[in-house]
């Protein structure tokens, strides 16, 4: 496509929307956009950019006429302008397509995907290449705070990205991934996810196994091998590599790991763990992020790195200086001593592994568990029953309102009492509200120094990240605090 062509995204506030804008932005491209409604911290990236987005969406937005409109995923019909793109016939495509035909094509493409761990591993994927001056290419589903950025485009042969299993347009069902091509994969697990658009477990499995076949025999699978008869174990995974054409190498703690994770150490300030390679002791790794799960998703990027040429010892240096994502564990205020910390919540099992994650980091705290059901599949009761043991690893629980309840139908819809209802059979005690202003002005009150607050969304939640701090601040202005 020639230079200074006029690009306009529609639903630009989306993750990796809003780093294929800035993708284009840097190969020289006009590039304009438009939301509903932008955030942070996507909507402080864009501005940091220059990238100007229109609110709301709006026909007159897609004028002057641009030379190509790219579709967010998140738009179906209706919207107006999509409406108007259709109408009018303006060239138009799906943000996976351009991706590949513009930026994968000639590269070395190195796909994360999983249900869960897809934006960390990605993130420790590309420091690693980064720190051993491979200037790799990359594209990640969250702001990565070694890069403060969620993109960069390198001059190095490899190009790293996130592989989202969601699908790709409006005109387009099958997932993103499958637009890819990659020459490797990490596989981090496969479960139940997305119950908008995937009707059961099955169908999730296949398109995971789609992506499988698409490796090529001199490529390579790094996959996920959990403890034998345990929680982790996945028959889900096993089923989608039993037909891999290329090499699979596995990680974790399962009887098939070629990469063995051993000597876990969680500590309040760092983690540690030694990983065996084949049976031999390889590396000894550590960094400053919480959780088992951040140990699996290290170790994953370590064994496609050195699958890669990169040495141990480059590695641990890069791990050792990985700082994290945004969104993901990260620490948003200090105040009064409650730590309140913001997690991108999408899935009962990230769930509980955030909560388990946060017990490690500081033992002895009251952790409270604050809910926005936002995610596609949080907003439904097909994991009901999951969600409330994952948020029975709190101490306090409080659940806010279904985020566009009205979108779902009521036999599907998630069922807040009765959700209450089962976290109670789980022996805690949880709490509804209507939104984050109730919350705020409920909570805030009971909350004490040592406690840990973690909010869990993947939204906005109501400005609740800055309305819980500025509560607090007002219930005790005189007392020490210190804000992020």
């Amino acid at each position: 496509m020639g230079r200074n062509k006029h690009i306009h995204l529609i639903g630009i506030c989306g993750t990796a929307m809003a780093s294929l804008a800035g993708m284009l932005k840097e190969r020289g491209f006009h590039v304009t956009g438009s939301d509903a409604a932008a955030y942070p911290p996507m909507s402080d990236f864009l501005r940091g950019l220059g990238i100007p987005v229109a609110q709301p969406f709006d026909a007159r937005n897609l004028e002057p006429r641009p030379d190509l409109v790219v579709i967010g995923n998140a738009i179906s019909r209706g919207n107006v302008e999509l409406e108007y793109v259709l109408d009018e016939r303006l060239d138009f495509c799906s943000l996976p397509q351009l991706l590949h035909d513009e930026f994968l094509r000639g590269k070395e493409v190195l796909v994360v995907a999983g249900t869960h761990g897809k934006t960390t591993t990605t993130s420790m994927l590309s420091w690693i290449f980064h720190s051993a001056g491979l200037d790799p290419s990359f594209l990640i589903g969250g702001i990565a705070e070694n890069f403060a950025s969620s993109f960069h485009l390198g001059q190095g042969k490899h190009f790293i990205l996130e592989g989202d299993e969601y699908d790709t347009a409006f005109f387009d069902k099958g997932p993103k991934f499958l637009h890819y091509f990659p020459d490797s994969v990490i596989l981090t697990s496969v479960e139940f996810d997305h119950a908008d658009i995937y009707k059961d477990l099955e169908a999730v499995e296949t398109a995971f196994k789609r992506l499988v076949n698409l490796v090529p025999r001199r490529g390579r699978i790094v996959a996920f091998d959990g403890a034998s008869g345990g929680a982790t174990e996945s028959p889900s995974l096993e089923r989608t590599l039993a037909k891999a054409f290329c090499p699979v190498e596995r990680y974790g703690a399962g009887p098939h790991a070629h990469w063995k994770v051993s000597n876990l150490d969680l500590q309040p300030e760092r983690t540690s763990w030694m990983v065996l390679h084949n049976g031999t002791r390889w590396a000894d790794f550590q960094f400053a992020l919480a959780g088992e799960y951040n140990v699996w998703n290290a170790t994953a990027a370590a064994a496609l790195a050195h699958s890669c040429g990169i040495s141990r010892e480059v590695i641990g240096a890069a791990l050792k200086t990985f700082k994290s994502v945004k969104r993901r564990l990260e620490v948003k205020a200090l105040v009064n001593g409650i730590t309140i910390i913001d997690d991108f919540a999408h899935h009962p099992t990230a769930i509980a592994e955030t909560l388990r994650a946060l017990r490690a980091r500081y033992p002895g705290a009251r952790l409270w568990a604050i809910l926005e059901p936002r995610s596609n599949t949080l907003r439904r009761r097909v994991l009901q029953k999951n969600l409330a043991r994952s948020l029975a690893l709190a101490d306090e629980i409080v659940v806010a309102g279904v985020f566009r309840s009205e979108a779902i139908p009521e036999s599907e819809r998630l069922e807040l009492p009765a959700l209450a209802a089962e976290i109670t059979r789980n022996g805690r005690r949880a709490r509804l509200f209507s939104d984050a202003d109730a919350i705020v002005q409920t909570v805030a009150p009971e909350m004490r120094d040592g406690d840990v607050v973690t909010i869990l969304s993947n939204g906005g939640f109501g400005g609740i990240y800055e309305k819980l701090p500025a509560r607090l601040r007002e219930l005790a202005p005189h007392e020490a605090m210190n804000t992020k």
